[in-house]
């Protein structure tokens, strides 16, 4: 299983990779989409709404069931891969490559809560 080491983790299986512009682009993990299957939907948030920690965000569907995506840290929906809403699946195809939404993280945001890629993997029992 891919686990990139220069991502962050959460434990209901978001990846956290920080910008150059100081945006943070979310999406699933590998773990994530080879549970869910073939992704059939994705649902982004609205542009511009602001997020605490923990909300859900947006949705992914697969054949098997949906799931729910969400935020990392507490901030505002930055931008949106709109393209996903014609191509789920290329979250399957690259799930690190691909991100769902992009939050400019609020003040006092605290990256150093989420995994890094040693947690995430003990955390699936694969370390």
């Amino acid at each position: 299983m891919n686990i990139p080491e220069t991502l962050r983790y959460t434990a209901t299986h978001e990846w956290v990779r920080q910008e150059a512009d100081g945006t943070l682009a979310v999406g699933i993990t590998d773990y994530a989409q080879d549970n869910l299957g073939e992704l059939v939907f994705v649902e982004v948030p609205e542009l511009g709404r602001r997020v605490a920690a923990g909300d859900n965000c947006a949705v992914v569907e697969s054949v098997k069931a949906a799931s729910d995506v969400y935020a990392p840290v507490a901030g505002e929906v930055a931008a949106v891969n709109a393209a996903l809403a014609d191509t789920p699946s290329k979250v399957n195809q690259d799930p690190y490559g691909t991100w769902l939404f992009r939050l400019r993280p609020a003040a006092g945001a605290d990256l150093g809560r989420l995994m890094d890629a040693a947690a995430y993997r003990a955390s699936l029992g694969t370390a």
